[in-house]
């Protein structure tokens, strides 16, 4: 057998997901019975935990060597939620705005950790009915990994905007049509350490940064920085965070083998002694406000280019970019989705569809559809 060159990252994969909790009957949201929390921890260990609210749980695949061995692990994953969710008569939905409910109805889970955020970050944490979907790859559990979190976070970033527009499942809040694809960003960009990441220079420079926050009693960590991709606390990972859920498992799985490829791509061009160009954050930041409000059916700007180019091209570039990355990590069907995606439309474009045909009070049972329409549940 081969021996691993411990140069060479693994560009392992890991996918978090929060999901909401709804009665099967009225399609309001509802807490986690602890007895239902109780069996999916039972069955899953600590691949399952609670969130911020009572309504959430949040689940997270193992360190998974492919997409493939993802995709397994997600469907179990969400096949237990969902059985342990039958039993007690509820359902769970993957999509980031619950498309009526109201906040000022939620209460937090009650945990210390929790308690904490709510003293903290008063009335603007109390908003957070929101979910998110995360994705880790793995870059090494060493100083070079680190480095390397640091060198390739300010490149991916150009790309956050394009995961944005491909991910876009919050159209509604409080029954009213916000007009935004991703209504989720505008509640979660109220927190502080939100937002695009920095571009730093080295690693010691994040290091020196999260300090001067710790040593002030500021934050605990750096699991307090919420930037929409940031070096993990917990892993040797990079973790890519700006994603609205998805109803639909395969398109979690296409988005988490897009960022995988995207990060193996541009280390590639860091071995050939070449690198993305990076644009400053006022610039992206257009580009993932584009995202937020439009979605996928508007563009996104190509600054190569100078102008605004569908998002169907930009996914056909990216798949052409990765192609080779792809191969080696064994997801080229995953990534060919990309552009199909951009050209059907997202979970927002797929909501607001059923509500001008059947009225908003037909979302949610869409919803609960669409996540269990991809379980095998006899697989």
């Amino acid at each position: 057998m081969a021996t691993r060159d411990p140069s060479r990252p693994d560009f392992t994969l890991g996918i978090e997901e929060e999901y909401l909790l709804v009665d099967r009957e009225t399609h309001a949201l509802a807490s986690v019975p602890p007895a239902m929390l109780a069996a999916c921890t039972d069955r899953l260990g600590s691949r399952v935990s609670p969130e911020y609210l009572a309504c959430q749980i949040e689940v997270g695949t193992g360190v998974c060597a492919t997409i493939e061995d993802a995709r397994t692990d997600l469907r179990e994953l969400r096949g237990v939620i969902r059985e342990e969710a039958h039993r007690v008569g509820l359902a769970p939905i993957a999509a980031s705005c619950h498309p009526t409910a109201d906040w000022k109805d939620q209460a937090n889970t009650n945990k210390p950790r929790y308690n904490q955020l709510r003293s903290d970050l008063g009335g603007v944490v109390e908003r957070m009915l929101i979910c998110g979907m995360h994705v880790h790859v793995g870059l090494g559990d060493n100083a070079a990994g680190d480095a390397l979190r640091i060198d390739l976070m300010s490149q991916l970033s150009y790309f956050l905007p394009h995961l944005l527009a491909l991910s876009t499942s919050s159209p509604y809040w409080q029954g009213q049509d916000t007009k935004l694809a991703s209504y989720r960003l505008t509640v979660f960009d109220n927190l502080p350490r939100t937002g695009l990441p920095p571009q730093l220079g080295s690693w010691a420079e994040y290091e020196r940064s999260v300090a001067a926050l710790v040593d002030i009693g500021v934050i605990e960590d750096s699991t307090k920085i919420w930037w929409d991709l940031r070096p993990s606390d917990k892993f040797p990972t990079l973790e890519t965070r700006i994603m609205d859920v998805q109803p639909r498992m395969e398109d979690s799985l296409t988005l988490a083998a897009t960022v995988q490829c995207l990060t193996r791509m541009l280390w590639r061009l860091k071995q050939g002694n070449q690198r993305w160009r990076l644009y400053d954050n006022f610039l992206v930041a257009e580009n993932r406000w584009r995202a937020q409000r439009y979605g996928a059916t508007e563009g996104l700007i190509d600054f190569g280019q100078g102008e605004i180019l569908p998002l169907a091209a930009l996914t056909q570039e990216i798949v052409e970019l990765t192609a080779e990355d792809a191969d080696v990590l064994e997801c080229t069907a995953e990534i060919a989705r990309l552009p199909h995606i951009a050209c059907d439309g997202t979970s927002s474009e797929r909501q607001r569809a059923v509500c001008v045909k059947d009225g908003i009070d037909a979302v949610v049972p869409h919803l609960i559809a669409e996540f269990e329409d991809a379980l095998d549940l006899d697989g």
